[in-house]
């Protein structure tokens, strides 16, 4: 799946996923960038694992003072770079998440939204243990994933996907509770609060788990 992001669902692909989105999805989208938003703030540096296109960056920058974002896309960094303009206060960088070289403590905020945690396909453990140790103490951390109320609405929307060529078609005898299985082998599944909260504990960490939306599900956490 990892090299589906790199490849065929990345640039102009992953930005007319976005585009075509029925309204319900859409909602939810700009409900978890608000709700990013409000929780990073007034911060000095924030970080985005997976940026993508820069969709989210670009609403959050106004908010902050300066945020990265990483991705293994080429593709999809290349179309960040035009997408964010006139944005000043903003980096791109090519990197796994989950093996990063910033130094620990780079940042005041990290982000990790929109799935990025199942959509990655590295090592959940590893993933969160990068974003904790690149946050610096007293520092925020925010991830996200679906909240099983949507599960209609996100299986609607990925079936437009099918329809439009970004992804395989939906095998719909193996799709269900949460996993969208399409049969060219991608895969979409979700993490709930009771993963989260097992994934940060391994650091000594204990998130907030909070629903948004009805649509959103978030691991706040406080350094």
């Amino acid at each position: 799946m990892k090299d589906y992001y790199e490849g065929k669902l990345s640039g102009a692909a992953l930005q007319t996923c976005y585009e075509i989105a029925p309204p319900r999805i859409r909602r939810y989208l700009d409900a978890e960038v608000r709700f990013a938003t409000e929780g990073v703030r007034g911060s000095g540096s924030v970080l985005e694992l997976g940026c993508g296109y820069g969709r989210v960056m670009k609403r959050i920058s106004p908010s902050v003072r300066w945020i990265v974002g990483c991705d293994t896309s080429r593709r999809s960094l290349e179309l960040a770079r035009s997408y964010m303009e006139p944005r000043r206060n903003a980096s791109l960088v090519r990197a796994d998440a989950s093996r990063m070289a910033f130094r620990a403590g780079a940042f005041d905020a990290v982000l990790c939204i929109q799935n990025g945690i199942s959509a990655f396909a590295v090592d959940r453990g590893r993933l969160v243990g990068e974003a904790v140790r690149v946050t610096r103490s007293g520092g925020s951390i925010l991830f996200s994933s679906y909240s099983p109320r949507i599960w209609e609405d996100r299986l609607d929307w990925f079936r437009a996907q099918a329809r439009e060529g970004l992804i395989g078609d939906i095998d719909e005898e193996r799709t269900g509770d949460g996993t969208i299985v399409c049969t060219d082998g991608f895969q979409a599944t979700t993490v709930g609060g009771e993963e989260f909260t097992r994934l940060f504990a391994q650091f000594g960490l204990r998130p907030t788990i909070r629903e948004v939306d009805g649509s959103s599900v978030f691991a706040i956490v406080s350094k």
